[in-house]
């Protein structure tokens, strides 16, 4: 199997009236106990171990400097420690917290989402990870915490225009607020940090905002070439960067880089955690994927 043949399989387990039925019984599931919430989720994860995650294009992130890394530690979940990386290849490793900004569409949910994330090294495993401590979104979302979430937002804005602009704003209803616009045409490829990018998303745990004390790791599965190069967008280039999240840390942002075409990766299923340990590893397993064995795989039930 190659980068082609993964994302035409990744895109056909996503079926937009399956979508819509999820985000109708959403609004009654909701209403139920949470513990009753996670109960069904994971009843459904034994069926589905993994759903389709495709990242529209231009996904962007914001990379902020933390002066001061020591603060972050208690935001860590348990044997994660804070780590320098570097976003780019050959870049000088720093401490980062980052924003990622983008629009999705699985086989459950579909809308915009901003994430924000610490940057941590897994004390039991040794491998780089995204370590997420919030997130917001106009679309339904889930947590251990929270359960089965509605929309956080409003009126979401996650688009390009004609001009080269990156434009994103969103706002929650706990003051939580991310807003980027950003010219893209004087920005450049560049390679990136296998460590930071392919070690990381085979790595990814809830912080302990997130209400994940332990971490709850769980993994991407994508053919490492979907993170092997992505825009340097100059930092003059940057008309609004802003990222309230509750989180007082001293930092100063670093870079903002985007992904100018669609990333199509298999997620862990909530409850779900795949390990895989080396880029060698993960290749192998992407490779392997047959979607017609793949469980919940709603393409094959259409004609």
């Amino acid at each position: 199997m190659n980068v082609s043949e993964y994302a035409k399989g990744v895109e056909k387990m996503v079926n937009p009236m399956m979508v819509g039925q999820s985000h109708y019984m959403q609004t009654k599931l909701r209403k139920l106990p949470v513990f009753l919430q996670r109960k069904i989720i994971k009843s459904a994860t034994k069926k589905a171990d993994k759903m389709p995650f495709v990242v529209e294009p231009y996904c962007t992130f914001m990379f902020y400097e933390l002066e001061k890394p020591d603060e972050i530690a208690e935001y860590l979940p348990q044997d994660f420690v804070p780590t320098k990386a570097s976003v780019f290849a050959g870049d000088t490793p720093k401490y980062y917290g980052v924003v990622s900004m983008f629009r999705i569409h699985t086989s459950v949910f579909w809308g915009s989402r901003a994430e924000f994330y610490l940057m941590a090294e897994n004390a039991k495993t040794g491998l780089l990870s995204w370590v997420m401590m919030d997130y917001i979104s106009d679309t339904i979302s889930y947590d251990e915490q929270h359960g089965l979430k509605s929309p956080d937002v409003t009126g979401a804005i996650m688009t390009t225009t004609c001009e080269g602009d990156f434009v994103c704003e969103m706002n929650d209803n706990d003051k939580k607020t991310v807003c980027c616009e950003a010219n893209l045409e004087g920005a450049k490829m560049r390679a990136l940090d296998e460590r930071f990018w392919i070690e990381g998303n085979t790595s990814i745990a809830y912080g302990r905002l997130a209400g994940e004390p332990d971490g709850d790791l769980f993994s991407l599965t994508f053919f490492p070439e979907e993170m092997s190069r992505a825009l340097d967008i100059p930092i003059s280039k940057v008309r609004v960067a802003k990222a309230s999240t509750g989180l007082n840390f001293t930092t100063k942002l670093d870079r903002v880089i985007s992904f100018p075409y669609a990333q199509h990766m298999l997620s862990d299923s909530p409850g779900a955690s795949t390990h895989y340990g080396s880029k060698a590893t993960l290749r192998k397993a992407v490779e392997s994927v047959d979607f017609k064995k793949i469980n919940g795989l709603a393409a094959g039930k259409r004609k």
